[in-house]
């Protein structure tokens, strides 16, 4: 029997948030060392370039592209060496990594929005595979997850209706904008008041995070080419430059 999206139950509730207090501190400090490290380099890119562009290629490499880090540093030095397929494999990294630069530059000026996510899918998507589903656009048309070929009766999960995104994406937006309490942080291991203090954690944004990652995960609301699945790592990582926990993704 096919799973549906469940409507109307965003925020979740329930989740065991006990497991994750014991993480907090070696996350928060190793977050840390790395915003000090980049604040100490006059040009951090330097070091972010050759890894943003393999997590680039890893990342692609899950929708089935075949290029190497080394071969998009050739590419770039001398575009006329690669043809084809192994061309376009190059391309669909470089628009990812420019589709990251893209939205940390607008989040300097813009708050985390649909409008960056859809900005970013649309230059993401230019001029490679998927770039006749709709750039830059919700879905206009019912997907569905399940072994090839099956159809929406047998599919194992159907994602929210097309007509019901907007709304939908108005809410998650919401959210992630909202100051709602950290319940995780009312246990009463977190009530002294020089517990910031002593564990140097930050205001606290695990709760919103994980909502907000699992939230888009489930929503598959962008029209995207075939096996092509939601960047939940660079969503991630943009939203802790908007929450201003780091200054580079």
């Amino acid at each position: 029997m096919s799973i549906r999206y469940h409507l109307g139950k965003f925020p979740p509730t329930g989740i065991q948030w006990e497991c994750l207090i014991p993480l907090l501190g070696p996350a928060s400090a190793a977050l840390a060392r790395y915003d000090g490290l980049l604040q100490a380099i006059p040009n951090p890119q330097v070091l972010l370039a050759p890894l943003t562009t393999q997590e680039a290629v890893l990342s692609s490499r899950i929708e089935g592209t075949q290029a190497t880090a080394s071969e998009v540093f050739e590419f770039e030095a001398d575009e006329a060496r690669f043809t084809g397929e192994r061309r376009d494999d190059i391309r669909e990294v470089l628009n990812y990594r420019r589709a990251l630069s893209l939205a940390v530059t607008q989040l300097s000026q813009l708050p985390l929005s649909q409008r960056i996510l859809l900005d970013s899918h649309r230059l993401l998507m230019s001029g490679v595979r998927g770039a006749s589903k709709d750039p830059g656009q919700y879905r206009r048309i019912q997907n569905w997850i399940g072994a090839p070929g099956c159809t929406e009766e047998t599919a194992r999960f159907i994602p929210i209706a097309p007509q019901l995104l907007p709304d939908a994406m108005g809410e998650l937006e919401k959210y992630i904008h909202t100051d709602a309490p950290d319940f995780i942080f009312q246990f009463p291991t977190f009530t002294s008041p020089t517990f910031e203090k002593r564990s140097g954690i930050p205001i606290p944004t695990a709760r919103r995070v994980l909502r907000v990652l699992r939230e888009e995960g489930i929503l598959l609301t962008i029209r995207e080419s075939s096996g092509r699945s939601p960047a939940l790592l660079s969503f991630h990582k943009l939203l802790r430059c908007a929450e201003g926990l780091v200054d580079h993704p």
